[in-house]
């Protein structure tokens, strides 16, 4: 058989999108060339912004056989798997934690695959191979960041060392709830009642909500989601980390993946939330508002996603990072792994001493998350 060889890639662009995509699933859309391509093409991954492209593919001759989003990183932003105090420890040690190697989709903490192999390759040995790439370098580290179960499982069987960290996310998921109501039917009353109530607030104060998928995100509707995406960062004192070339990329090259959720008010746009989709997938990711408006994150972000997902069959809606407040509103937690390799053993013991401490408390919160979901019992 023909041996596998790995090259690192120093822009996405170096290998077609055809030949990157025929190895890529259809329900993660940040896995494509297409997201990819649109995050170095507009600057918001580069060296100049701390992100060294260095992906990863695999080759037997001329064939592409297997890809992996890989980068060399001199910080930790824009990851949302916080490594600051493994950084700051070992640099107050004597030790250089940057440059470091990361297997991730900037900006995204959306669960997915991050490797994609041809059917016929032995999956244990592309990922030995795909390993020298980090274990043969000067680098400190390497991370792979919301990865899949299966896949979490697989590089855990091919690199025993690799040190797992334990999290947490919320997702809504269908169990056969048919429409909204019958969503909302499998909801305490007291819910019932909450959702209602903060629904009808939205439309009581005189907005209305409209969903927009594909060739029907014009330039304009795309220029304003982006003043929105903006003014969510800027009330934190600083710009998003994605800037208005991307989104448009991401509007010429994958429309069939992109929904925008618009909020209007008098006809005139003020607030939208951008979301991507895959064939059993919503992804929340970006949103903003020119208003302050009584429940309008909770309506635009949550109950759109949710109606979107029972209309067009998709199982799973991912509403993206951070929140006890997506509980009561149907979203259970989700434990997430991710790995991490650390190459100085000093290092690598108190990371895994860390992870260990830390696994207990996330599995703590994990179970009382759950006994805080507002469904009916048998439900």
């Amino acid at each position: 058989m023909t041996p596998l060889v790995l090259h690192e890639l120093p822009a996405i662009g170096a290998v077609p999108a055809v030949r990157w995509n025929a190895l890529v699933g259809d329900d993660h859309p940040f896995l494509r060339h297409e997201f990819l391509h649109a995050l170095e093409a507009s600057g918001a991954v580069s060296p100049a912004t701390g992100w060294v492209p260095r992906h990863l593919t695999l080759w037997q001759g001329e064939a592409l056989v297997g890809i992996m989003p890989y980068y060399h990183k001199h910080h930790s932003y824009g990851e949302y798997v916080f490594d600051w105090g493994w950084a700051e420890a070992w640099e107050r040690a004597g030790g250089d934690y940057y440059p470091k190697g990361l297997s991730a989709i900037p900006f995204t903490p959306a669960p997915g695959p991050r490797l994609a192999l041809a059917a016929h390759l032995d999956p244990l040995m592309a990922r030995r191979v795909m390993a020298r790439a980090w274990e043969d370098s000067a680098l400190s580290s390497w991370h792979l960041l919301f990865a899949e179960p299966a896949e979490v499982e697989a590089w855990q069987t091919a690199c025993p060392s690799l040190l797992a960290r334990q999290g947490v996310q919320f997702q809504w998921q269908d169990r056969g709830y048919g429409d909204f109501e019958g969503f909302l039917a499998a909801l305490t009353a007291k819910r019932r009642k909450a959702i209602r109530r903060e629904r009808r607030l939205v439309a009581e104060q005189g907005l209305t909500l409209h969903r927009l998928e594909g060739e029907a995100i014009d330039a304009a509707a795309m220029a304003h989601f982006f003043r929105c995406y903006e003014i969510t960062y800027l009330e934190r004192g600083r710009h998003g980390y994605l800037n208005l070339d991307f989104f448009e990329r991401l509007r010429r090259t994958l429309p069939e993946s992109l929904l925008l959720i618009q909020a209007r008010l008098n006809g005139a746009p003020v607030a939208a939330a951008l979301c991507l989709q895959g064939a059993r997938t919503l992804y929340g990711r970006y949103w903003g508002s020119e208003v302050l408006a009584d429940c309008l994150h909770f309506e635009a972000c949550y109950y759109q996603g949710i109606e979107h997902c029972l209309e067009r069959g998709l199982t799973t809606f991912d509403p993206g990072t951070q929140g006890e407040h997506k509980l009561s509103r149907g979203f259970a937690p989700r434990r997430l792994t991710s790995l991490h390799h650390i190459a100085d053993p000093r290092l690598r013991d108190a990371v895994a001493r860390f992870c260990a401490e830390e696994r207990t408390h996330v599995e703590a919160y994990c179970r009382a998350a759950e006994a805080a979901l507002p469904f009916r019992e048998g439900s």
